[in-house]
């Protein structure tokens, strides 16, 4: 094979015409043909590190040798396609038996991770109904038309990556990439089987001895209605221009503008509740103290649907690590004092020591200090300390009793009014504050994990510029992120896997695993 050949035809794209599968564009090739055609492109490689007075740079070489592999990695996936073609009589046989005939073989387009290879396939049919590719079912291919390590490849980097990166990721390295529709499809089609693997997932092993979950939410932006009706409706044809710097000139000058309220930052947020869930083993420090060590196993689980189903999912995989309800291992729930939280602790795990996050009960005090007190004066600093010392020693009730206290100064009455919800929202809270207990027995004091989590699962994907979500669609993503954050992908993909195999068996066709269609929010554990 001619080398220059080679190299002009890698890069840039997957269309199925590359250079080293045209002999069998338009007939079947012969797995003897295909080898014959593998020995002379290995050969082109070594020509192309044989050169009589090489003069190269290392740079130019390996550049050179990225397209030539994969060219090289084609014509294998092509041959292993032809070779099992060849000996599928079994497979075809056995849907002949059932009333099927044979028809004339197919060409078929399969998208690899080396590009677009181009393969021949036995089509059987029912009369005057459908047909299938007996061995495709057997080789376990999507009927999408792409590998399931594309797809794969598609979904995962879209945990970390807005869709757009990721197909310009996936063209820098592979030098092809699928559309960001399909991108999306994939994101979307993993996303089916993401609670039925968490249903079924295995506990982490060799776990601790208590228990903590933390629980917090996060809001993302997401499309309005009036955004979603313009998704929906046709697009407008766009009408010629002199220079793209008129683009819409038009259309902007009879547009009237809308400006938002002063003080409005509204995203249309809709929550995501997040669940951070760890173990921690008793130990003792290198004084030799009574010290919980940790975390360990720690897991994330995220989703749009309502917090009572968190909490449902919390339990599920509270029991499975083998904190039933009335085991007698202590299990300890942070929440930041939400009452939608509070109630899902009481329904979910009564058991549980429930703690208030001491941050939000700090925050509370220097505001309400700052009502007294001038912001940055040493004479603020000194009374939220002194309320700090307070609530270490478990005297929470003091320090209720320190914010009534600011009521009676000479504050306006909107100061007084906001003093007084402080002064409730902490007094109804008391029992959740026992901080003096907490650090006795080394259990947390701070939901600082779940929010560190927060920021890294949800914002930083989530909640970026120009982003406007679907909540279903974020959905599917949000679970994949949390697979992926877990450590748990190579797992779920098995599991994918095993299930696509299950469907094409149970239907008789190849399974379609892209779509377009996002799941319905999960509704696991939300009946009363």
């Amino acid at each position: 094979m001619n080398l220059a050949t080679i190299v002009g035809h890698v890069g840039g794209r997957c269309k199925g015409d590359y250079e080293e599968q045209s002999a069998w564009d338009n007939a079947p090739a012969r797995s003897t043909e295909i080898k014959a055609k593998i020995k002379g492109h290995i050969d082109a490689v070594f020509e192309f590190f044989e050169r009589k007075d090489d003069t190269r740079r290392f740079d130019e070489v390996e550049r050179g040798l990225h397209g030539l592999l994969f060219a090289l990695g084609r014509l294998f996936l092509a041959y292993f396609l032809a070779r099992r073609e060849e000996s599928s009589d079994n497979e075809v046989k056995r849907w002949l038996t059932k009333g099927y005939r044979r028809r004339k073989p197919e060409r078929k387009y399969l998208n690899t991770f080396f590009g677009r290879v181009t393969f021949w396939r036995t089509y059987v049919r029912r009369p005057g109904g459908t047909g299938v590719h007996p061995l495709d079912l057997a080789l376990g291919l999507a009927a999408d038309g792409f590998s399931l390590l594309v797809t794969e490849k598609c979904a995962r980097l879209s945990t970390l990556l807005s869709y757009e990166q990721t197909t310009a990721v996936l063209l820098y390295f592979l030098g092809w990439s699928p559309s960001k529709t399909t991108v999306e499809k994939a994101v979307l089609g993993l996303g089916r089987y993401t609670q039925e693997w968490f249903m079924q997932a295995p506990p982490p092993e060799d776990d601790g001895e208590v228990l903590v979950i933390q629980i917090d939410s996060k809001a993302t932006p997401t499309a309005t209605e009036e955004e979603l009706e313009k998704r929906r409706g046709k697009r407008q044809k766009k009408e010629p221009v002199l220079s793209p710097r008129h683009r819409g000139r038009a259309k902007r000058s009879g547009r009237k503008k809308k400006r938002r309220k002063k003080g409005d930052k509204s995203k249309n947020g809709k929550a995501a509740t997040l669940v951070t869930m760890y173990t921690l083993e008793r130990g003792r420090d290198e004084k030799g103290k009574r010290v919980l060590l940790g975390p360990i196993n720690k897991r994330v689980y995220g989703s749009y649907a309502p917090k009572r189903h968190a909490f449902a999912v919390a339990r599920r995989e509270a029991d499975k690590r083998g904190f039933p309800k009335g085991c007698g291992k202590t299990v300890q729930i942070v929440t930041d004092g939400d009452e939608d939280l509070e109630r899902g602790v009481k329904d979910f795990f009564p058991e549980a020591v429930h703690t208030l996050d001491i941050i939000h009960v700090k925050e509370y005090i220097w505001e309400a200090g700052r009502f007294v007190y001038r912001e940055g004066s040493d004479e603020l600093a000194a009374w939220v300390k002194k309320q700090e010392t307070l609530l270490y020693k478990g005297k929470a009730d003091a320090v209720v009793d320190n914010i009534q206290a600011v009521k009676r100064l000479r504050i306006g009455p909107r100061a007084r009014e906001r003093v007084e919800e402080i002064k409730e929202y902490l007094r109804k809270r008391v029992r959740l504050m026992n901080y003096r207990k907490m650090r006795q027995e080394d259990l947390e004091v701070a939901s600082g994990v779940v929010e560190g989590a927060v920021r890294h699962v949800i914002a930083k994907r989530f909640d970026n510029g120009s982003m406007r979500w679907i909540r279903e669609r974020a959905e599917a993503l949000l679970q994949l992120r949390s697979i992926e954050i877990n450590g748990d992908w190579a797992a779920f993909m098995a599991f994918v896997q095993r299930r696509l195999l299950q469907e094409s068996r149970r239907s008789g066709s190849a399974a379609r695993l892209l779509t377009t269609k996002p799941g319905a929010l999960p509704t696991f554990g939300l009946a009363a």
